[in-house]
C-alpha cells in the first residue's frame, strides 16, 4: 500500500465498465426505441423475500413502499425514525432511487413496542406491512425482484418485438449483466475501486471529488474548487445530502492525510466502490464469452453453476462429454459462470482461466494485489465467488398502450437476485449509443438531484 500523503498519482488504465453490450444476444430482432426511468411510475420493483417473518424476536421486519428515494437514504430515515444506528438496519438488496420500490428491511427494537413509535411522516415511505422475526436481514436474503417497466416515446405496436425478445429470454436466459447503474453518473465507481484496493488514496479522492469529462455539469463548481486546491470551496459548494463528499471535504480542509479522507467515506460506500471493480472485471468477461459464442455453454475448465442451489462445480472431459450436461444447459438447469474476484473465488482452469487472467491484466491489476488487498480489509477476507453468466427470465407478460403520459409499452418480467433488469430492458429496446434511461423526472430535475 501506498503512504496516505503520497502526492503523485500512478498512471491508470481507463479500462471500461461493459455496462451496455456491444452486440446484443438478441440481435435479430429490432429495437423498440424508446427510454425507460421517464417518472417514477414508469419503473415498479417489489422484493420477492426469501421467507416470512415467525411474528417474535428483537427485529422488527418492514415491508416498505418506498418513492424516489435510495435504499442508503432510506436507511438513513428508518434510523432517525426510530433512534437507532444504521447497522442495526437489516436490508436485502439495494434497490433504485428513481422508481417505486417494494423492499423489506429489518430493526432491531428489544423490547420495544413498534405501534409506541409512531408512524413515519415521510411521504415518500409507506409501511404496507410490520412483522417480528428473530434474526436481523442480511444482504441476499431474498429469491428475486418482480420488475413492471413502460418504455415511454414508442409506439404501442413495439409491443410484438418486445414479447419476441422476452420469450427468447425466457427460454434461453439472459446475458447476466450488472447494470449502468452499478458504475454511477461519473462512469467511475469501479476505477476508485481499483483505487482503493490498490491504496492509491489521492488517486481515489481525484476520482470522486475532481472534474470528470463523463459528467461535466455534475457539481460542477464544487469539482473545479477541489481541483485548485480549495477545499473549503469545495465543501461549501457540495449539497449535505452527498454525504460521503462532505466528510471527505471536510477530512481535506482538517488538513488529514489522504487514506483517513478516503476512510471517511463510510465501509457501506467503500465496499460498493469495490463490488464495482469487481462488477466491471465480470461483465468483460460476459463481453469475451459472448463474441465467441461461449456464453451459453461450457468450456473444460469452467466451473458451472447451479441455478436450484447455487452450488458450483468444476467441468472436466467426462462431464463435458455427458449428455446430461447438455440437458441440463439446455434447461437451463446449470450455467457457466464468471468471476466476481477475491480470495474465496474457486478458480477456473484451461481457456477460461486464460480469459479472466486477461481481463485482470487489462484492468492492470493481478490475483496477488486483490488477495494482499483483501487480507487487510476484514470484511474483504471473504469476499469472491462465482456468478452465472446467464440468468432466467420468468412470468413475462407484454402489453402495448396509451395513458395520460401517452403511448408505451408495458413490461413486466421476475429476475432472480442480483440481476439487473436494465440489462434485460437494453436487449428490448436495443438503445446502441442513445441514453436509454431517463434518470429524472420533473422533481428531481428541479432539485438537482442525481441518481444513486
Amino acid at each position: 500500500m501506498t503512504d496516505d500523503t503520497q502526492d503523485l498519482v500512478s498512471p491508470l488504465p481507463q479500462f471500461a465498465s461493459g455496462a451496455s453490450a456491444d452486440q446484443p444476444l438478441t440481435d435479430e430482432v429490432p429495437g423498440t426505441g424508446g427510454v425507460i426511468k421517464a417518472r417514477c411510475e414508469d419503473f415498479l420493483v417489489e422484493e420477492l423475500p426469501l421467507y416470512d417473518p415467525c411474528g417474535e424476536g428483537e427485529h422488527l421486519y418492514l415491508f416498505v413502499e418506498k418513492r424516489n428515494l435510495s435504499t442508503t437514504a432510506l436507511i438513513g430515515l428508518l434510523a432517525a425514525h426510530f433512534g437507532v444506528k444504521r447497522h442495526t438496519i437489516g436490508y436485502a438488496g439495494l434497490k433504485d432511487r428513481y422508481a417505486i420500490t417494494r423492499q423489506l428491511v429489518s430493526i432491531h427494537l428489544p423490547g420495544r413496542d413498534a405501534a409506541e413509535v409512531g408512524a413515519l411522516t415521510d411521504e415518500r415511505v409507506s409501511v404496507l406491512w410490520a412483522e417480528r422475526h428473530t434474526n436481523k436481514l442480511r444482504t441476499g436474503h431474498l429469491i428475486g425482484n418482480r420488475f413492471v417497466i413502460r418504455i415511454r416515446d414508442v409506439a404501442p405496436t413495439g409491443a410484438i418485438a418486445a414479447k419476441k425478445v422476452l420469450g427468447r429470454l425466457e427460454r434461453e436466459g439472459a446475458p447476466n449483466r450488472f447494470g449502468a447503474q452499478r458504475f454511477g453518473t461519473l462512469v467511475n465507481n469501479h476505477i476508485v475501486g481499483r483505487s482503493l484496493i490498490l491504496g492509491r488514496w489521492r488517486e481515489a479522492l481525484d476520482l470522486l471529488l475532481g472534474p470528470n469529462q463523463a459528467a461535466p455539469e455534475s457539481e460542477t463548481d464544487a469539482r473545479e474548487a477541489y481541483a485548485a486546491g480549495d477545499f473549503q470551496r469545495a465543501l461549501e459548494a457540495t449539497r449535505p445530502d452527498r454525504r460521503a463528499e462532505v466528510a471527505m471535504l471536510r477530512g481535506l480542509v482538517r488538513g488529514l492525510g489522504f487514506r483517513r479522507c478516503v476512510r471517511s467515506m463510510g465501509e457501506l460506500a467503500w465496499r460498493f466502490h469495490v463490488t464495482a471493480f469487481q462488477s466491471a472485471l465480470f461483465n468483460a468477461v460476459l463481453d469475451r464469452r459472448l463474441a465467441d459464442g461461449t456464453y451459453s455453454t461450457l468450456l473444460e475448465g469452467d466451473l458451472a453453476f447451479k441455478h436450484d442451489n447455487g452450488a458450483v462445480f468444476g467441468v472436466d472431459a467426462e462431464a463435458l462429454g455427458d449428455p446430461k450436461t447438455s440437458e441440463r444447459l439446455g434447461s437451463m438447469t446449470i450455467s457457466p459462470t464468471g468471476p466476481l474476484v477475491g480470495p474465496d473465488m474457486p478458480p477456473p482452469s484451461g481457456r477460461t482461466l486464460e480469459i479472466e487472467q486477461e481481463v485482470l491484466s487489462g484492468a492492470g491489476m493481478c490475483a496477488d494485489q486483490i488477495d494482499a488487498y483483501a487480507s487487510k480489509e476484514r470484511w474483504a477476507r471473504s469476499m469472491g465467488r462465482r456468478r452465472p453468466l446467464r440468468i432466467g427470465v420468468t412470468n413475462i407478460d407484454v402489453e402495448g398502450g396509451v395513458d395520460e403520459h401517452g403511448t408505451y409499452v408495458r413490461c413486466a418480467f421476475e429476475l432472480p437476485k442480483g440481476a439487473f433488469a436494465t440489462s434485460v430492458m437494453e436487449e428490448i429496446i436495443k438503445p446502441g449509443d442513445r441514453p436509454m434511461t431517463l434518470w429524472r423526472n420533473e422533481a428531481a430535475a428541479a432539485a438537482g438531484e442525481e441518481p444513486e
